[in-house]
């Protein structure tokens, strides 16, 4: 009776094992989004998917979450810009962006530092709507 009870315990304690190691790969890969948020995941280095709000699981080992993207929007505060306008006037604005990123794939792949180009396009068409007013439509 004596080696029945070894052997039984030996094999509660591998089922015991084998259940942690399979709650330790799990429980890591199961996410949930949060509201207004987007994941990035990416598979062995690659884009897979956009997974928006609610409950995913990753593969172990092979998918990745690459970027969390926050989808609220944003406020940027630039330095100020020196413009000309139509009459030759120098003068300096101060520059604030309301943005919100509306496709988190092209935002994460498609520039390298998104904020930076955001405040030269800004700047660009400010100058450019600047330089066609003069100093007393500029207000």
């Amino acid at each position: 009776m004596l080696p029945f009870i070894a052997s039984s315990a030996g094999t509660l304690v591998g089922v015991a094992i084998g259940i942690i190691v399979i709650l330790v790969l799990i429980i890591p890969n199961i996410k949930i989004v949060p509201q207004a948020t987007t994941f990035i995941i990416e598979r062995l280095g690659t884009y897979r998917t956009t997974w928006e709000t609610g409950f995913h699981m990753k593969v172990p080992f092979i998918d990745r979450v690459a970027k969390k993207i926050s989808l609220k929007e944003k406020v940027a505060d630039f330095a100020p810009q020196a413009v000309i306008t139509k009459d030759n006037v120098t003068m300096q604005i101060d520059t604030v962006l309301f943005y919100q990123i509306v496709d988190p794939k092209l935002y994460t792949y498609g520039i390298e530092r998104p904020i930076v180009a955001i405040e030269n396009l800004s700047a660009t068409t400010l100058r450019n709507i600047i330089g066609d007013l003069e100093l007393g439509e500029s207000r």
